[in-house]
C-alpha cells in the first residue's frame, strides 16, 4: 500500500464506515471499468486524458484527487444557482448504477420517515378521510397547521354531524364562507344538559325496562282488559246466533219479523260494545271501571238483545275476575330461571338436582352465541315473569364463559351485542323491589375486577347481582362459600341440596365418567362404577380420617386393606356399616391377641363441606385475610401431599430398582417422567414452609405477600412441567405398552391408598388445577386486604404474576384441545385432506338434511322440496367442510354406526348463506352458496338452525375481515 492509499484509508476509517464502504464500492467499480477496457502494454498509456496514467496507480490517484480538490474548491466559489445548474448538468451524465448509488447516498443522507398525507393525495381524499373522525378529533386535527385547519373547518365534515343530531344552521353559508357549519355545532353542544349514564337511566329508562311507571302500567292494563271483554263477548255473540237463528230466516229481517226492541236499539253488539269501551276508558279508577263496565255491559246487553237472543249459560260470567290481576306472591309465585351450560363437568346431574319451582335450560356452549341463547331462553319462558335467573356456566374471579369464545369481562360486558343479551335476558326478571336477582355461580366476589363487573350488571339491568366470594378451593366448591349480598343462599334456590354436595365434590370425576359412559356404555360401566366408588373412600381417608399419617400394625393395616377391597366389590346400603362388620370379623378370627384399634377424632367428622345457613353478608377485611390464608394454608398441604405421594409411591421404588441394577424403566424414561414434577414438589415444599412460619406468627399487620412474590420467582419448574406434560403422558403410555414390568408396577400402585384412590395420570393434573386455585385465593386475599396495608403492594404483584401466568396455561390448553379436536375430525372424515393447518380450529358440527326442489319456477310458498341426502356440517374458522353421512344399522341390537364421506370444502369469505321461510312444505330451511354450488339444507330442530346460522354468520364476518 503506496503513502496515498495509507493516508485515503486512514481518512475514510476516521470518518466512519458507511464513507468507506461507499469509497471502498467506488473503487471497486474503477477496478471493474479498468479491467473492461482491456490490458495495456505501454505503462505511459493514459485514459480518456492524456494527463491521468492509468497503469501507474499511485499517480493516478495523486492526480485524481487533486482535481477533485480544484473542482471543489471551485464548487464552494459558486453561488446557489451555480451549484444547482452543475448539479444538473452532473446528474445527466450519470449512468444508471451511479444514478442508483446517488440515490442511497441522498437517502442515508436525508432520510424521508414522515410525510404530510394532506399535501400528497387530493383534496377530496383527505376530507373523506377525515370524515371518519368524531367531533373531539376533527378539533385536535385542526391544531395541527393552518392546512390541517382549512380542511378541518370545512362544512362536508361538520353538516352531516349537525343533521344527524338534529342541529340545522339558520342561514344559509355564502361561497366563500367556511366553518360556520363548525361554530353551529359549538354553540349546540355547549348549550347541552349533559347527564351520566345513572342520570339518564332513572329519567328514560335502559333499553328493555321490564315495568313502566304504575300509572302508565295500570292504563295499559286497563285498556287492555277492556280490548279482550270486547273480543270475547263478540265472539260469544256469534256463536250464540247461530245455535239460536233459524236456518231460513233472513239476517236482515231479525229486526222487523222478530222483535220490535231492536228499532229501539239500532246499534249493532260490536258498535255497542265499542261505545261502551270508549265511556270505560274515561274513568280514572280501575275499580270504577269494573263496576261502570259491568253494568253497563249487563244493562246493554239485557236491553238490546233480550228479545232476540236467548242467552246461554257460557255468557254469565263475573266482569270483575276478569280485571282482577292474579297476585304473584300469593297465588302463583314466579319460578326462577337456571341456565346451566354443557361445559360444567357433570351438568346431567345437576339437571337431576333442579328444584321443582325453577325452570332450567342446558344449552350447548360449542358453537352457541349470545343470539342463540336468547332465542333459547325466550323460547323457554314463553312470555312468563320469573323471580330470578341463575348462570351456571364456566368462568373465573373475573370473567363468565357463557359461550365457546364469548368471555364476559369488566371491559367486554359494555358491548353493545353483550349489554342487548343481558338487558333482554332480565328484561323477564320482577324487579329488585320485588326479589329480582342475577345470580351467577362464578366467584366474581372474590377479585376486585370481578366486583366491578358485578356493579356494572347491577346497573346495567337493575337487580341485584349475587355470586360467591370463592374462598372454598377444590373442584367447584366455590359455590358453598359465603355469597355476596343478603337473602337466600341463591345454589339452594335452585338445586338440591344432597346432590348439589356430590356434584360439588366430584363435577369433575362425574364428566369424566360420563364422556366415557356415552362413549362405551356397557362394557366400561363396571369398571368406572368402581374408580367412583374408590375415588369417594380415597377423599375420606385421605382428607378426614388422615389414614396415610396413621402408623398402624402390619396385620391391621392387612385386615383393613381386605375391608376396602370387598367394599369396592359389595354395594352396601351403609358402607361405614359394612366396613365395620368387616373388620370386626376379621378381628374376632385372626386378630384376638392385637391391641384394639381407636380411629382419630377426625373420622367423625362431615364429609362434606357444610352449606351455611343463611348469607350475613361479606366478611370484615381481618376476619376475611385469616380465612383466605387459612385456606391457603391447607390446600397447600393437601396440594404438597399429592406431589408428595407422587415422589413416594413412584418415583422412589423406580429409582432404586434403577440404582440396583433391576431397571424397570430407563433412566431416560424415569427423568422424563419425573424429574419436572420433583422441581415443583421442592419449590412448594419452601412456600408451604414459609407459609407455616407466617401462620403461626399471625396478626391484623401480617405479611404473606413477600412470600408469594418469593415463589412467583420460582414458576420456571411449572412452565418446564406444563412443557412437557405431553411428553410425559407419550412416555408413560409408551413404557406401559412395551414393558410388562412397569405396567405390572403401575397396575399395583395405582389407586391405593397412599395415591387417594387415583392413578399416576391423574395425579399429575394437580398442578394445573392448582395455579388456578392461587389465582383466586390471592384475588380475595387482595380485596380483603386494604390499600393501606403494607402487604398490599406484595400482594398485587404476585397476583399479576400469576393471572399472566394462568392465561399462559388456558392459552396452551386451548390449543391443545383445538387439536384434538381437528384431529378427532381428520379421523372421522373419510378420504378428507389435512385440517390441521396454520391457526384452523372446528368451531362446531351439525348434521343436516339435503334436499332439492322439485320446481322453482312457482311461488316460494308452495315449493315442494325432496330429501335426496343427508349430509354433516363441519365448520371451522376459515372453511366450511360438508360430508356425504351414511347412517348403518348393526343387526340384533339397537347400535348404528355413521360415517362421513368428504364431499366439499369452502372457504368462509367465498361463502353465502340464505335463509328460507318456513312454509307447510318444509320448514328449518337454510341455503348455502358457493361460487360454483349451492346446497339447500334442513335440520331437525329450530333451535339447531338458529344455532347454525347464527356460529356461520359470525364465522363469516371474522373471515371476510382478516381477508
Amino acid at each position: 500500500m503506496t503513502s496515498v492509499e495509507f493516508r485515503t484509508h486512514h481518512k475514510y476509517k476516521n470518518r466512519g464506515n458507511k464513507d468507506f464502504i461507499n469509497h471502498w464500492q467506488m473503487k471497486v467499480t474503477d477496478n471493474r471499468q479498468s479491467h473492461a477496457d482491456g490490458p495495456r502494454s505501454d505503462g505511459a498509456e493514459t485514459r480518456f486524458s492524456a494527463w491521468t496514467p492509468v497503469t501507474n496507480k499511485a499517480c493516478n490517484q495523486q492526480l485524481f484527487q487533486e482535481r477533485t480538490t480544484l473542482i471543489l474548491h471551485w464548487f464552494d466559489l459558486w453561488t446557489d444557482r451555480q451549484r444547482k445548474e452543475f448539479i444538473s448538468q452532473l446528474l445527466r451524465r450519470c449512468s444508471k448504477s451511479q444514478l442508483k448509488f446517488t440515490s442511497d447516498c441522498l437517502s442515508e443522507a436525508v432520510p424521508i420517515t414522515q410525510m404530510d398525507f394532506t399535501a400528497v393525495l387530493p383534496r377530496f381524499l383527505s376530507l373523506y378521510i377525515m370524515s371518519f373522525l368524531s367531533p373531539r378529533d376533527v378539533c385536535a386535527a385542526a391544531q395541527v397547521c393552518w392546512h390541517w385547519r382549512f380542511l378541518a373547518e370545512q362544512d362536508c365534515l361538520w353538516s352531516p354531524k349537525c343533521i344527524r343530531l338534529g342541529w340545522f344552521l339558520p342561514y344559509s353559508p355564502s361561497d366563500h364562507e367556511y366553518g360556520a357549519w363548525k361554530r353551529h355545532y359549538v354553540a349546540c353542544a355547549t348549550s347541552l344538559d349533559i347527564l351520566t349514564p345513572r342520570e339518564a337511566a332513572d329519567i328514560y329508562g335502559t333499553l328493555n325496562e321490564s315495568l313502566t311507571a304504575p300509572d302508565e302500567q295500570e292504563e295499559l292494563w286497563r285498556e287492555h282488559m277492556i280490548r279482550q271483554t270486547i273480543r270475547e263477548k263478540i265472539a260469544e255473540h256469534k256463536k250464540s246466533a247461530l245455535k239460536t237463528r233459524r236456518a231460513w230466516l233472513n239476517p236482515s229481517k231479525l229486526g222487523t219479523s222478530v222483535t220490535g226492541t231492536i228499532q229501539k236499539h239500532p246499534l249493532s253488539l260490536t258498535a255497542a260494545l265499542l261505545h261502551i269501551g270508549e265511556e270505560c276508558r274515561l274513568k280514572k279508577s280501575l275499580s270504577s271501571v269494573e263496576t261502570q263496565f259491568g253494568l253497563t255491559i249487563k244493562s246493554t246487553l239485557e236491553n238490546t238483545y233480550a228479545t232476540s237472543l236467548v242467552r246461554t249459560p257460557s255468557m254469565r260470567f263475573t266482569y270483575s275476575s276478569l280485571f282482577k290481576r292474579p297476585a304473584r306472591s300469593t297465588c302463583c309465585p314466579p319460578p326462577h330461571f337456571l341456565l346451566v351450560s354443557s361445559k360444567v363437568p357433570g351438568y346431567e346431574l345437576l339437571l337431576a338436582a333442579v328444584q321443582v319451582s325453577v325452570l332450567v335450560l342446558p344449552y350447548d356452549s360449542q358453537g352457541t352465541t349470545l343470539e342463540a341463547l336468547l332465542f333459547l331462553a325466550e323460547r323457554a319462558l314463553q312470555g312468563k315473569i320469573i323471580q330470578s335467573v341463575g348462570i351456571l356456566a364456566e368462568g373465573s374471579t373475573d370473567e363468565i364463559n357463557l359461550t365457546e369464545g364469548m368471555s364476559i369481562t369488566e371491559k367486554t360486558v359494555l358491548k353493545p351485542c353483550v349489554r342487548e343479551f343481558w338487558e333482554k335476558l332480565c328484561g323477564w326478571v320482577v324487579p329488585a323491589s320485588e326479589g329480582g336477582s342475577l345470580n351467577i355461580f362464578a366467584p366474581l366476589a372474590a377479585s376486585v375486577s370481578g366486583m366491578a363487573l358485578m356493579r356494572k350488571l347491577s346497573a346495567m339491568t337493575g337487580l341485584n347481582v349475587r355470586a360467591p366470594t370463592g374462598i372454598c378451593t377444590g373442584s367447584y366448591q366455590h359455590i358453598l362459600s359465603e355469597w355476596s349480598g343478603t337473602g337466600e343462599f341463591p345454589p339452594l334456590v335452585y338445586l338440591n341440596e344432597t346432590l348439589l354436595l356430590s356434584w360439588c365434590r366430584q363435577a369433575e370425576w362425574i364428566d369424566e365418567a360420563c364422556k366415557k359412559l356415552q362413549k362405551q356404555l356397557g362394557p366400561q360401566l363396571h369398571i368406572l362404577c368402581q374408580e367412583i366408588r374408590g375415588r369417594i373412600l380415597g377423599l375420606l381417608l385421605w382428607d378426614h380420617i388422615k389414614m396415610p399419617v396413621i402408623s398402624l400394625k402390619s396385620d391391621v393395616m392387612q385386615c383393613l386393606i381386605q375391608g376396602l377391597v370387598a367394599l369396592m366389590n359389595e354395594t352396601p346400603d351403609d358402607p361405614l356399616e359394612f366396613l365395620g362388620h368387616f373388620l370386626q370379623r376379621s378381628v374376632n378370627g385372626g386378630l384376638k391377641n392385637t391391641d384394639p384399634l381407636f380411629l382419630t377424632e377426625s373420622a367423625s367428622s362431615y364429609i362434606m363441606n357444610p352449606i351455611p345457613e343463611s348469607t350475613k353478608g361479606l366478611m370484615s377485611d381481618a376476619d376475611g385475610r385469616s380465612t383466605v390464608c387459612k385456606e391457603l394454608l391447607n390446600s397447600e398441604r393437601n396440594f404438597v401431599r399429592q406431589l408428595q405421594a407422587v415422589a413416594t409411591v413412584y418415583y422412589s421404588p423406580l429409582r432404586a430398582a434403577l440404582d440396583s441394577n433391576r431397571a424397570i424403566i430407563s433412566s431416560v424414561s424415569l427423568i422424563t417422567i419425573f424429574c419436572p414434577l420433583l422441581d415443583i414438589l421442592e419449590a412448594n415444599n419452601i412456600f408451604l414452609k414459609e407459609l407455616t412460619e407466617r401462620w403461626e406468627e399471625w396478626g391484623p399487620q401480617q405479611c404473606v405477600g413477600d412470600v408469594c412474590v418469593k415463589f412467583c420467582t420460582k414458576l420456571r419448574a411449572y412452565t418446564n412441567f406444563f412443557n412437557n406434560y405431553p411428553t410425559i403422558l407419550r412416555t408413560i403410555d409408551k413404557c406401559r405398552e412395551m414393558l410388562p414390568v412397569f405396567r405390572t408396577f403401575l397396575k399395583r400402585h395405582d389407586r391405593t391408598l397412599a395415591t387417594r384412590m387415583l392413578s399416576l395420570q391423574e395425579l399429575l393434573l394437580a398442578p394445573c388445577a392448582r395455579v388456578d386455585e392461587y389465582v383466586t385465593l390471592l384475588q380475595a386475599l387482595t380485596l380483603h386486604t386494604p390499600p393501606e396495608h403494607p402487604d398490599y403492594t406484595q400482594l398485587s404483584s404476585a397476583l399479576n404474576t400469576l393471572m399472566t401466568y394462568r392465561s399462559f396455561i388456558h392459552k396452551l390448553k386451548r390449543s391443545l384441545n383445538k387439536d384434538l379436536r381437528i384431529l378427532e375430525a381428520q379421523s372421522t372424515i373419510q378420504s378428507c385432506p389435512n385440517l390441521l393447518e396454520g391457526s384452523r380450529y372446528l368451531i362446531t358440527t351439525q348434521e343436516v338434511a339435503l334436499l332439492i326442489c322439485l320446481n322453482r319456477d312457482i311461488a316460494a310458498s308452495l315449493r315442494m322440496y325432496e330429501h335426496v341426502s343427508d349430509l354433516g356440517l363441519f365448520l371451522f374458522n376459515d372453511a366450511l367442510v360438508l360430508t356425504e353421512r351414511s347412517v348403518s344399522n348393526v343387526p340384533f341390537c339397537l347400535a348404528v354406526n355413521t360415517t362421513h364421506t368428504f364431499l366439499a370444502s369452502i372457504a368462509l369469505h367465498c361463502l353465502n348463506v340464505v335463509e328460507i321461510t318456513d312454509t307447510k312444505y318444509v320448514q328449518n330451511t337454510f341455503q348455502l352458496e358457493s361460487p360454483k354450488r349451492q346446497w339447500i339444507c334442513a335440520t331437525d330442530r329450530e333451535e339447531d338452525k338458529i344455532r347454525l346460522l347464527s356460529a356461520l354468520h359470525s364465522a363469516i364476518n371474522a373471515a371476510i375481515t382478516r381477508n
